[in-house]
């Protein structure tokens, strides 16, 4: 009877009940509490494990899933990814600055013993770097770079052989679903993890931990609403040549409802009627919403691990450079969009960010367990990324009912929408 109520219990709220006990265990017992510290790195090593086969796998089935024969539909998908990836470089771009500029680290200094040793190379052996001599070990070692570039070769050699390589394409394609389903498994012990690490911070350290997370909130807040007003405002009205006014009011519905949900999928009814109301084809809308909302994670690969990092280097007293700024912003603009249908895709991102510029991973704990409150505006950026990309990229290819967008009459109650 407990277990079937405990299982009842939102995932998030278990988390932070994981984050409120352990915080509690570490200010009463103090130093004693920092026992509880496996607890965290079991957890720590657990999402390591995962890193390395599910970047490559998603990366793969990605690009494979999203070829056609079909020349029209090709070229709408180019430009549609490329939007993707546009946003998605700006988003880390407007990440990075808001990071920098803002010391939300405050006086806050951890100490750890998982920082690697930071000899940073130069951009050029960074760029040399991301081919790897050797896959297989590129693999075991978890570079990531080296394995996203090497599993988006994979992808493409896939689609040019075509017929001959099914049988390979099918077998990762089998492969990433077995990872989605243990990455799922290993993210269910996240309220675990995040119990034993903060008991050992606040043991370690004092309450005073905890003061830096109300600036970092407010940074991945203010980041998205930047995104949101100049980037996606800017291409409505300087390549659609659209009001933009007019497009953030017909989209603040579908908005309003990822921010309460803070789930693009249970958004998508929400945001096919916004989008028909905006003029968008059925045909084309019907087709980017879903993949926006798979693919397209301005808020979860662009602005959210940009600042984590930040936030987490920021209280470890690690410095960053312009090759680290580099690294963040290449890795979570391209990684994100083969990643972005993995389950906890945000966390899965944040591990891959820290992993390639060396930062401690048990800094994760600090923003598991306010989580749900970053993720309400995540979402309602990655929404609203996904009706841009609709009204844009719409415009471009014929796709949009100029008229529609500017008219005021509300849709029809019982219009039926097809997402």
């Amino acid at each position: 009877m407990f277990l079937q109520k405990l299982k009842q219990i939102p995932f998030w709220q278990k988390v932070i009940a994981g984050f409120v006990l352990g915080a509690t265990v570490g200010l009463i017992f103090g130093e004693q509490a920092t026992v509880l510290k496996p607890l965290g790195d079991l957890f720590i090593s657990a999402i390591k494990m995962l890193v390395a086969p599910l970047i490559f796998c998603a990366i793969v089935t990605s690009i494979t899933g999203h070829n056609s024969a079909d020349g029209s539909l090709k070229w709408l998908t180019a430009k549609t990814l490329t939007m993707f990836m546009i946003t998605g470089a700006l988003a880390s771009l407007i990440g990075l600055t808001i990071g920098s500029l803002i010391d939300m680290g405050g006086t806050m200094q951890l100490a750890t013993s998982e920082v690697r040793e930071r000899n940073i190379p130069g951009f050029a052996q960074v760029l040399l770097d991301m081919i790897p001599v050797n896959p297989f070990a590129a693999l075991a070692e978890g570079k990531v770079l080296q394995i996203i570039v090497f599993a988006a070769l994979i992808g493409i050699s896939i689609n040019k052989v075509g017929e001959k390589a099914q049988p390979l394409k099918q077998a990762i394609d089998a492969g990433a679903e077995v990872m989605y389903s243990l990455t799922s498994l290993v993210l269910k012990l996240t309220p675990i993890g995040v119990f034993g690490l903060m008991a050992w911070v606040v043991g370690e350290y004092g309450l005073s931990t905890m003061l830096p997370l109300a600036k970092f909130i407010g940074a991945i807040y203010l980041a998205a609403f930047i995104h949101i007003i100049f980037v996606y405002g800017g291409f409505v009205t300087f390549v659609a040549k659209l009001n933009p006014i007019q497009f953030f009011r017909k989209a603040l519905p579908a908005q309003l409802v990822a921010f309460t949900t803070a789930s693009s999928f249970g958004t998508l009814p929400a945001s096919t009627r916004c989008s028909e109301s905006m003029g968008v084809s059925k045909g084309y809308r019907s087709f980017v919403l879903p993949m926006g909302a798979t693919m397209n994670m301005d808020g979860c690969g662009g602005i959210y691990p940009a600042i984590a990092a930040i936030f987490i280097a920021q209280i470890y007293g690690i410095p960053l450079d312009t090759t680290d700024y580099v690294l963040i912003a290449v890795t979570a603009t391209v990684a994100s969009i083969g990643t972005a249908g993995v389950p906890g895709s945000a966390m899965v991102m944040l591990t891959v960010t820290l992993g390639v510029i060396g930062l401690p991973l048990e800094g994760i704990a600090f923003i598991a367990a306010i989580d749900r409150v970053i993720d309400m505006i995540r979402t309602a950026t990655n929404v609203t990324g996904d009706m841009m990309t609709a009204v844009v990229v719409g415009k471009s290819e014929g796709q949009l009912d100029e008229e529609q967008f500017y008219s005021n009459v509300p849709l029809p109650d019982d219009h039926k929408q097809v997402a």
